[in-house]
């Protein structure tokens, strides 16, 4: 009798499932028009580090559920093309990275293959007036991908 209690205490707790599922964090949903936008007066006045872009291609919108009151939060996604000076100014400091910029699935066909180049620098020079920025170059390149959110 006294083997079987420890035995029956381990199946009951096998049994109830005493660990949580795993769930990674849920991300907030993109909500936008779905336009692709080529304009870059928008995005040389929110990213000044952006001033000498030659093009893009980029979408925006808002994150969460537009139907939850409150202040928005904004995001914008873009497949920036940089003239050489500016590659070169942002390279040094980088580091190689397999991660996939986490864009709109309709500005996914613009985005280069990676590797990209990353960097907390690199974040930094296109951060500004209230945007946070995540900035992949992809290495060899002369695009840009950015992943912004702000207020």
């Amino acid at each position: 009798m006294t083997r079987t209690v420890p035995l029956l205490l381990a199946l009951l707790l096998t049994a109830c499932g005493t660990t949580p599922p795993e769930r990674g964090p849920r991300m907030p949903t993109k909500s936008g028009t779905g336009e692709l936008r080529t304009d870059l007066a928008p995005l040389t006045k929110r990213f000044p580090g952006l001033a000498d872009a030659r093009s893009a291609q980029w979408m925006s919108g808002t994150l969460g559920d537009d139907r939850v009151p409150g202040p928005s939060t904004y995001w914008i996604d873009a497949v920036v093309t940089l003239p050489p000076a500016k590659v070169s100014e942002v390279t040094p400091g980088t580091r190689e990275t397999t991660d996939q910029p986490p864009v709109v699935d309709g500005l996914r066909d613009d985005v280069p293959e990676g590797p990209y180049l990353t960097s907390d620098a690199l974040n930094s020079t296109f951060t500004g007036q209230g945007w946070f920025v995540h900035a992949y170059l992809a290495k060899g390149t002369d695009k840009l991908v950015l992943v912004a959110t702000g207020q």
